[in-house]
């Protein structure tokens, strides 16, 4: 918290004036005195600039008091599900994007935003992001934060160890787990869990067919092509590339990010969201190098992948005080003095206000921005919000029992196959 703090005192004197225009336009006589409450998940950093943001807000609007809850991803959707079902949620609620699809379908759950156009500065945010967060009956669910999508992230201290390149093809990264297994078989060139296979071997099939995994509720690809898919994680797993997953959980950490193996770069690659790897770069031992890689260019003739928006802020419909959480979610997405704060916590944000702040200010994760670049440049396919649905995604979901299933001999690529296809179609409808 020290440190974002020594960097906004930096850069307020640098954006001054932008921030004095972004001033609160309401006094005290135009909000009531309450108490608002919020809710997120995320790492450290995450935290600690969110409650910063949070305390600046409280000093910017007197007689609003905010109270956070916050947690590491793990376990936090079954929690949140939970509340949403009951009637518990917090006021101001950080959701992913599928949320809208999965627990607020009808606009019951999330206030309609587009009704707080007068308190919340919707120019900033590009129509075309706006509409993403739109909930079946046109209402506006949540405020996108970024964009984002997933891209290979490597410990390059490791691989300067083991003597062996950055891998830009596939061909290059089967040749380092062979070179990692040499050198030490306990050390790999990726960790990959079962949700990053799911989404690792979309990106192969998209980058072979060039198909969207799902359009118009319709799974696109055939059981013969999955299985081709599931065959391409396998054989990563077979190279020593990958540790299998029996390996990764018994490591013992909740997360890769907590994993010691990663910590010390045992693991030396992680395939994730570019709006989150400031977390895993931070957990690394001092001294070691974290880099941004490039997307694999053997795999077809198509740049797979898909971008999607990382997360976003939703009203809860239950709150007692919509205009005064509009008035925050309006300073946590739009404000330039919170821009400093919270700079990339959240990625790259895509209020235009927020991003000219931080820009100028240059307090942007340069790892993020990079990977944002990349992530935004190279992928060209859509992501069906269903893909993330918990029946899928879950820590019991169908994509877990699928990639468990096979890393650990329990399924036949041919049943594997069979098994996901079952459960995409129950989700698909």
């Amino acid at each position: 918290m020290k440190k974002n703090g020594l960097r906004r005192a930096i850069a307020v004197g640098l954006v001054g004036a932008m921030a004095l225009t972004m001033a609160p336009a309401v006094s005290a006589a135009d909000y009531e005195e309450c108490t608002l409450t919020i809710s997120w998940w995320g790492g450290d950093s995450r935290h600690e600039a969110t409650l910063e943001a949070i305390d600046a807000f409280m000093e910017a609007y007197p007689g609003i008091t905010v109270e956070s809850t916050y947690s590491a991803w793990d376990g936090w959707e079954e929690k949140m599900a939970t509340a949403f079902v009951a009637g518990t949620e917090q006021d101001i609620n950080q959701v992913n994007w599928n949320w809208i699809t999965q627990y607020d379908s009808d606009g019951s759950i999330f206030l309609n935003l587009y009704d707080y156009a007068d308190t919340i500065d919707l120019t900033q945010i590009g129509e075309s992001y706006l509409e993403m967060c739109e909930a079946s009956d046109g209402s506006l669910a949540a405020l996108p934060a970024s964009m984002t999508g997933r891209i290979f992230y490597w410990d390059k201290t490791t691989f300067d160890e083991v003597g062996v390149e950055i891998p830009t093809t596939l061909e290059e990264l089967l040749a380092c787990g062979e070179a990692f297994a040499a050198y030490d078989e306990s050390y790999y060139p990726i960790a990959l869990g079962e949700y990053d296979r799911m989404i690792l071997m979309v990106y192969y099939l998209e980058s072979v067919y060039g198909t969207d995994w799902v359009i118009d509720n319709e799974l696109q690809y055939t059981a013969e092509q999955i299985q081709e898919g599931l065959q391409f994680i396998q054989d990563l797993e077979d190279a020593h590339v990958t540790p299998t997953i029996a390996k990764i959980t018994g490591d013992g950490a909740s997360s890769l990010d907590q994993n010691m193996n990663w910590i010390d770069g045992h693991y030396a690659g992680i395939f994730e969201w570019d709006s989150s790897a400031s977390k895993y770069e931070g957990a690394l031992e001092e001294g070691r190098e974290f880099v941004v890689g490039d997307y694999l260019t053997d795999l077809g003739e198509y740049q797979g992948g898909y971008t999607k928006v990382s997360l976003g802020w939703a009203i809860s419909t239950r709150t007692e005080h919509p205009y005064e959480c509009a008035l925050l979610l309006n300073y946590l997405m739009n404000d330039a003095d919170a821009a400093l704060i919270l700079g990339s916590e959240r990625g790259i944000p895509v209020s235009e206000s927020a991003l000219a702040a931080a820009s100028e200010a240059g307090i942007l994760n340069e790892t993020t921005v990079e990977a944002n670049g990349k992530v935004l440049a190279w992928c060209s396919n859509a992501l069906d919000p269903l893909f993330e649905d918990s029946t899928l995604k879950s820590s019991d979901g169908v994509y877990y029992d699928v990639m468990a299933g096979l890393s650990y001999g329990d399924y036949s690529i041919e049943e594997a196959a069979e098994v996901l296809i079952d459960g995409i179609n129950d989700v698909l409808g």
